[in-house]
């Protein structure tokens, strides 16, 4: 219970104390005398002017690091280094190349070691490029390349530049810094201004319709001063503008009545609704922040959002992929259906022409043929998003992977695809659940499928042949290049789906206007629905469930003709027939007559 004792209760003394961590220690022991006590470390990602997280990086010469938006009004103003207080020129900053990770966490570029604020962090000046230490030591130091190890530019020794060192914390002491401890204002005077306005610092947001008390009023324009020479030819021009425009009038439309606007924003009613409400009802009701809403509405959905939903589009969808002589093409039937984002993000790049003039960097024979990245290198590459997607192992063909002519996409691990893809050139059951299929080959008719077109060039499966048979290097490089001239979307499964959808709609609209169907239109007593509202007989006939009995039996004549025999018996005997008495099923009270 107590700090660093194993008592049962806590001292006065421990609970003073702000460091002591045992009963000995008390509230005027703990406290130190050092005039530093108050440390506070600004993180490195920091910068030394704003105290806020940098997003165009320099640093000054001896490694403090600012903003540079920041930093240049200060020095405009002062030309010393906040920090130090020792003149500093525009000229000297050094703006600093942070690389990160897919998470957007800065990292080392060579080893992808997340930089902390406990890891020695470096820069060099004339790339700018910043690096972790221990990088610099290892693989510069103490081999003796004094190469950039992402630019291969030359440097030396005193170009290495320290941003934070975790021996030297004092560096990166926010009670050192010489404008903080002067009380020296960082702010511009639009900041400043900024920070006086009172109604930036109110949430409007949370205060529904009283945020209307916090706009600034508007400000009354100032007219220029008039010269009276200038409006009295003004007036000439406009009385003559007049009377040229009361001879030619034209007829002009009456203003707008003015109606009541409904504060519901109308939805269209082909936006698509997702199966969750948008949750206002219930935060309104918890909230007084919020403005009240007494409607669980639906969410809307954007039109990707709703397109990229698995079986969705079942519509197939075909693309081209033509490549520099002397090689042919070959087609792909593309799966929406079970690969919705990989074929959004495939078609997407295509239509942007992304594949244009790509090479295919590595073809092993009797495995597949991998191509999609702009670098040739196998290392670049990236989706229509601007970031990786996620794996889809949904569907027939990348639960088995059993076939030749997959179309799938290249990744580096789980959910990490890009815009790179590979053929398969037989069946791969080792790569299920590991890669997304999202289309195959499909043979071409006009170019002859298993042997070559007319102009010597293999389409479909065979052109898949002709590359298998390209050798490679030892890095599986094709020696051949093997460059891909375009790839064409024949058919957009997404764009036919809408316009089917759009189809759908407006039929259901004029539908609707027209009455409905013949169904909908008459009632199950007979009376047909016009659109206006009202009923009517149908044609002479009576309006009971009598006309389903004409239309089982064939018609009034044909009832009358068999009354007598099949549908109308009457009984010829002398009053009613004796009711026949039903037995017990073995016991029970009965019908209680007896009672």
């Amino acid at each position: 219970m107590g700090k660093g004792t194993d008592k049962l209760y806590i001292t006065h003394s421990e609970w003073a104390s702000e460091d002591a961590y045992s009963a000995s220690a008390g509230s005027g022991v703990s406290k130190s005398n050092v005039a530093n006590a108050p440390f506070k470390r600004l993180p490195f990602n920091f910068c030394a002017i704003s105290l806020q997280p940098f997003n165009h990086p320099v640093c000054s010469p001896d490694g403090t690091i600012f903003d540079i938006t920041n930093i240049l009004p200060w020095l405009k103003k002062h030309g010393t280094n906040p920090v130090t207080g020792a003149p500093l020129k525009s000229t000297e900053l050094i703006k600093l190349n942070f690389f990160k990770n897919d998470d957007g966490e800065m990292v080392d570029p060579v080893t992808f070691k997340v930089f902390t604020n406990n890891t020695h962090i470096v820069a060099l000046k004339n790339t700018r490029n910043v690096f972790a230490y221990d990088t610099i030591e290892r693989l510069n130091i103490k081999a003796k390349n004094w190469r950039d190890l992402v630019s291969e530019e030359e440097f030396s020794r005193k170009d290495i530049v320290t941003l934070q060192d975790p021996q030297n914390v004092e560096s990166r002491n926010l009670s050192s810094f010489k404008y903080l401890q002067e009380g020296a204002s960082t702010l511009t005077p639009e900041q400043q201004r900024e920070r006086n306005d009172p109604s930036r610092n109110v949430n409007t947001t949370a205060l529904g319709n009283g945020a209307a008390l916090f706009k600034p009023p508007r400000k009354k324009e100032q007219l220029p001063d008039i010269n009276p020479d200038a409006l009295a030819s003004n007036r000439a021009s406009i009385a003559k503008t007049l009377s040229s425009l009361s001879t030619n009038k034209p007829s002009m439309p009456s203003p707008p009545v003015p109606t009541a606007t409904s504060t519901v924003k109308s939805i269209p009613a082909n936006q698509p609704r997702a199966l969750h409400t948008t949750g206002l009802a219930a935060a309104s009701l918890t909230s007084t922040g919020l403005t009240p809403h007494t409607t669980a509405d639906l969410a809307t959905l954007s039109q990707e959002t709703y397109l990229l939903s698995p079986r969705r589009v079942r519509k197939k969808g075909y693309a081209l992929l033509t490549l520099a002589p002397p090689f042919g093409e070959i087609h792909f039937e593309l799966a929406p259906e079970f690969a919705p984002k990989a074929v959004w993000n495939f078609i997407t790049l295509a239509k942007q022409g992304y594949y244009n003039n790509v090479l295919f960097h590595r073809n092993i024979p009797g495995f597949m043929i991998q191509g999609g990245d702009p670098t040739g290198t196998g290392k670049g590459g990236t989706s229509c998003w601007g970031k990786n997607f996620e794996d889809e192992f949904d569907g027939p063909l990348s639960a088995k992977f059993d076939q030749r002519g997959l179309l799938a996409m290249a990744n580096k691990g789980k959910d990490s695809n890009g815009s790179q893809f590979f053929i398969t050139y037989r069946p791969c059951p080792h790569l299920v659940r590991k890669h997304t299929v999202f289309g195959q080959v499909v043979v071409d008719e006009g170019g002859g499928g298993g042997g070559g077109g007319g102009n010597g060039a293999a389409a479909g499966p065979a052109t898949l042949k002709v590359l298998e048979g390209v050798p490679g290097d030892a890095k599986s490089r094709p020696k051949t290049e093997v460059r891909i001239q375009s790839v064409n979307v024949l058919v957009d499964p997404f764009e036919e789906f809408l316009k089917e959808e759009e189809e759908r709609r407006v039929g259901a609209e004029r539908e609707r206007e027209g009455g409905g169907q013949e169904d909908e239109r008459v009632t199950w007593t007979g009376k047909r629905v016009r659109v206006d509202g009202a009923a009517e007989k149908v044609g002479g006939e009576g309006m009971g469930v009598g006309r389903y009995l004409k239309g089982r039996t064939g018609g009034e004549g044909e009832v009358k003709g068999k009354r007598e025999g099949v549908l109308v018996e009457e009984w010829e005997g002398e009053g009613e027939p004796v009711k026949k008495k039903v037995k017990g099923g073995g016991g029970g009270f009965g019908d209680f007559e007896g009672w």
